[in-house]
């Protein structure tokens, strides 16, 4: 297994960085770019069909390897495949939110039909949740690709992660698909890191959120309501964190919770003076941190609620960090940071 697992690994990253060029290319041909303007601070058009490098790289690999033989992945990818499709829709034509909301639903139910049910309350209750934390979570992913190199670092990082948790715990094919996943973030990274020569798009977001949070789910099944929780939790904490300080300053100051904006924790932690690149970077070690908890939890060596205490004691240690950094402070210049990004959430 481990010879199948460097091979999948390897054909991830080298077809999605392949990918990568042909899509940038037929991107800036169909005009399917994101024009600087407004909230956004990147200097130039760039083109943003990035996200189908990142699937293709991770399904293909894994289907080869594979096929469709374990019940549960195949719903995993499948309903995440579908959910590509709808956020590459929405990045040529912008769609309403009930009717992303509504797919992405819909896919979820298919997931949880599948088997997949985190077990945290032990009845029927377990569906619901499971599917409206699957849907949540893939939104709140998509959220987190608003700077160069930010989601692409955190995916790569959560995933691998991830993937040693799932074979930690007996999960070898959910293994494979999040080493494929892992190593099709790396093939991308070099073109979405700062200076962004292509954004992943809906598409790619989208996408990656959705195998995440499904992942996670999976983990979670048969598991007693702490370590479900632990599990559920731990895997997406940069998303749930930045989901939850973007909220809640925006109902404060009276606006939108849905409504565009540059008052994530990254373009926080880029006005404490941090560059692009560092912001990436120490994105990437909160994922680190909080997965490796997972990990640990999975292995025995530390608790349910241990592992839980760390990580809200990472959150507010963040909170506290950034209390002071305006949500609303004017945006760097094109010069000084490439990419602010919010499409349409």
């Amino acid at each position: 297994m481990s010879g199948t697992l460097a091979l999948v690994s390897g054909a991830a990253c080298a077809l999605s960085a392949t990918a990568v060029v042909p899509l940038r290319r037929l991107a800036v041909r169909w005009n399917l770019v994101d024009n600087p303007g407004g909230h956004k601070a990147h200097a130039r058009p760039t083109p943003y069909i990035g996200g189908i490098a990142i699937v293709t790289g991770t399904v293909v690999p894994f289907l080869i390897a594979l096929g469709l033989a374990d019940l549960q992945i195949t719903a995993i990818i499948l309903a995440a495949a579908a959910v590509s499709v709808l956020g590459l829709i929405d990045d040529i034509a912008p769609l309403p939110a009930v009717t992303r909301l509504a797919v992405e639903t819909s896919v979820a139910v298919g997931v949880v039909l599948s088997g997949v049910q985190a077990t945290v309350t032990g009845t029927w209750l377990d569906g619901v949740l499971t599917v409206a934390w699957i849907v949540v979570m893939t939104n709140s992913f998509n959220l987190l690709d608003n700077m160069d190199g930010a989601l692409g670092t955190v995916t790569a990082v959560t995933a691998a992660l991830l993937a040693a948790t799932a074979l930690a715990q007996g999960h070898v094919a959910l293994a494979l698909l999040l080493c494929a996943l892992t190593c099709a973030c790396l093939g991308f990274l070099p073109y979405n890191w700062a200076p962004a020569r292509v954004f992943m798009g809906d598409s790619g977001s989208l996408f990656i959120g959705f195998t995440l949070a499904c992942s996670a789910a999976v983990l979670a099944v048969g598991r007693p309501a702490d370590a479900a929780v632990a599990g559920l939790f731990l895997p997406t904490f940069l998303a749930t964190l930045d989901t939850c300080v973007v909220f809640a300053s925006r109902m404060l100051a009276g606006r939108s919770p849905l409504q565009g904006g540059t008052d994530h924790v990254s373009h926080r932690l880029r006005r404490t003076g941090l560059g692009t690149r560092a912001v990436a970077a120490a994105l990437g070690a909160v994922a680190a941190i909080s997965g490796a908890l997972c990990l640990a939890m999975a292995l025995g060596r530390v608790s349910p609620l241990a592992a839980t205490a760390a990580a809200c004691v990472i959150a507010v240690a963040l909170a506290c960090l950034l209390r002071g950094v305006s949500g609303r402070a004017p945006a760097p210049s094109p010069e000084s940071l490439p990419k602010i990004r919010e499409r349409r959430h």
